[in-house]
């Protein structure tokens, strides 16, 4: 690579601390606004920029990277997901994909335990009713919720978030269930005193809370199928923060206002940022605006990451981030 500055474009507004050293490092384009780009300003700065620096919010598809310029080598997306990136026509052109992992685990872990805390003792319509002020006191039968502690959750996609999830959760007196492409290993098993079910069928039909943590895939889009949610308990409670597009929303608001689900907490959905009002409506739903890694520390980390992915290319050598070739 040359020597000279990378001409990098970032398509949203990064911390200030992240954006000034980009700009001591590199040519870079800021995105004063942090308004999503327009197609159109997605595809003028794809053909003059050496580096392009996403996020989740760009769909960078191969109609976009077919209008990459000849300059272009490296995608530094700022994120641990990249399915927003197509990276098969990424691949097919040439093109480097780096993302940011490792940094948000805890953070979405953190997220993801409190959801599971709060569906089930109906934190918000507490909260609600504490503010409307129509609270009358308190009484032996007032807001009653369901504990926790010796519950079954399940876990689905027992990755770094996952195992997060899952050391949180034992400490509230949870049991541990999962579904995984492959059982973890066995010290890690032991450790949580795990269950494993390759069948997720059987899981979803058996646990008292399910938490989805895998990423989205061509094949965990739609897992949580209408089928597959329809075998919850009547009892049980879902918590995804991982992304919408792995549950089906239309057949989850349906089944919650059913109450064949007796709640769900989410923070993630398929066509953000809007909200299926079904879902919006429905007192036994927790509903949080994508804030699942939303930590000025993780948000800083994340900045690092791409910062040394960028540098680590244009040096000539392979940036650690590069998201494998396995994911293509």
């Amino acid at each position: 690579m040359s020597q000279n500055k990378p001409k990098l474009i970032l398509t949203r507004k990064l911390p200030e601390t992240i954006e000034t050293r980009m700009r001591e490092l590199f040519d870079a384009t800021l995105n004063e606004s942090d308004q999503a780009l327009t197609r159109g300003e997605l595809e003028a700065a794809v053909k003059t920029a050496d580096v392009l620096v996403p996020t989740v919010t760009d769909k960078i598809d191969a109609d976009l990277i077919a209008k990459f310029g000849d300059q272009l080598r490296l995608i530094a997306s700022f994120g641990t997901g990249v399915d927003h990136i197509d990276l098969a026509a990424a691949k097919a052109r040439g093109v480097t994909v780096t993302n940011t992992p490792g940094v948000l685990t805890e953070d979405t872990a953190d997220v993801t335990m409190a959801l599971i805390l709060a569906v089930p003792r109906r934190i918000a319509e507490g909260d609600a009713l504490a503010r409307s002020g129509k609270w009358q006191g308190w009484s032996p039968t007032g807001m009653l919720g369901h504990r926790i502690n010796g519950k079954r959750l399940g876990i689905v996609g027992m990755g770094r978030i996952g195992e997060a999830v899952a050391r949180r959760a034992r400490g509230f007196g949870l049991s541990i269930h999962y579904h995984n492409r492959k059982p973890v290993h066995p010290e890690t098993e032991a450790e949580l005193e795990a269950t494993y079910w390759e069948s997720l069928d059987q899981m979803l039909a058996r646990v008292d809370i399910v938490s989805v943590n895998c990423p989205h895939t061509t094949t965990t889009s739609q897992l949580l199928s209408a089928e597959r949610l329809s075998l919850m308990q009547s009892s049980a409670y879902i918590v995804n923060t991982s992304r919408g597009e792995v549950v089906d929303e239309k057949a989850l608001a349906d089944l919650l206002a059913k109450r064949h689900i007796a709640g769900a907490g989410l923070d993630v959905y398929s066509a953000e940022p809007d909200i299926p009002s079904a879902l919006r409506d429905l007192p036994n739903v927790v509903l949080l605006p994508h804030i699942g890694s939303a930590t000025i520390e993780g948000r800083l980390q994340m900045g690092d990451k791409v910062i040394i992915n960028v540098q680590t290319f244009w040096d000539g050598h392979t940036p650690p981030d590069r998201v494998i070739e396995a994911m293509f």
